[in-house]
């Protein structure tokens, strides 16, 4: 930024206020949002407030929660995005041929955002659904996106993580999760097995434009069974990859 005139610090601050509430953080206090956005009492105070006055959550004269309005900002930003748009009959295509849920997802610092998605059976024990966010250092979209990066961005990236186990399958070092992208970069694909849910396997390709810079991620995910992971390789590899083939004629 050039000109400092031009920063609206009380936005900036309102934004990391609604950043603060997530999965694991629905409902927080004046004093845990002050915490969790390193801002002083008073300010986190005045945050929420506007917020509840502006109907983008709720307050119970302790705890404070977003409402759906707050997915208005989101989901517009999302709508916004030709991304979604050009992926999504791709994706419902793909679903069908193969009969498992496949997901479209970008990378947002140490996280992926999903911008499509095309359910079969439910195989995780969280819905998924276009905004919906996971650890990229864990998944196999994660792993594709990470690999796109140079390696020592990629490794910031996990070492910024909660490399808080998610599975016993789950990686927690930041060098053993490193080798792993790099084989990814190496190979193309990434594929998971129990690392972000038990009893859930996932295979990912990275999505081109028409310059060949990775701009998303593939994948496609289903339960496991008593065949090896390498096997989702050989059934499904093929079939992202001309997905892979076909989106990058037509993605700018």
């Amino acid at each position: 930024m050039n000109n400092p005139t031009d920063f609206i610090a009380s936005l900036a601050k309102g934004l990391r206020v609604i950043a603060a509430f997530g999965a694991q953080t629905p409902r927080l206090s004046i004093a845990e949002v002050a915490q969790h956005t390193g801002l002083d009492r008073a300010t986190a105070r005045r945050c929420l407030l506007t917020l509840h006055a502006e109907g983008y959550a709720e307050y119970d004269g302790k705890f404070f929660t977003l409402t759906p309005r707050v997915l208005r900002l989101g989901m517009g930003a999302l709508a916004s995005l030709p991304l979604p748009q050009i992926v999504q009959p791709w994706l419902d295509q793909l679903t069908q041929k193969i009969g498992q849920s496949c997901s479209v997802s970008i990378l947002d610092e140490t996280e992926i955002v999903y911008l499509a998605r095309a359910a079969q059976a439910r195989v995780m024990s969280i819905g998924l659904m276009p905004g919906s966010r996971l650890p990229a250092h864990c998944t196999s979209m994660g792993r594709v996106l990470l690999a796109a990066l140079p390696e020592t961005e990629a490794r910031a990236r996990i070492e910024a993580s909660d490399l808080t186990p998610r599975t016993p399958y789950s990686l927690t070092d930041p060098d053993a999760i490193m080798a792993r992208i790099s084989e990814v970069r190496a190979q193309g694909f990434a594929l998971i097995d129990q690392e972000v849910e038990a009893g859930l396997r996932s295979l990912a390709v990275p999505l081109f434009n028409g310059h060949g810079q990775v701009v998303a991620a593939l994948n496609t995910g289903m339960a496991v069974s008593d065949a090896p992971p390498e096997t989702l390789v050989h059934q499904y590899r093929d079939a992202l990859e001309q997905v892979q083939s076909g989106l990058r004629r037509v993605l700018r």
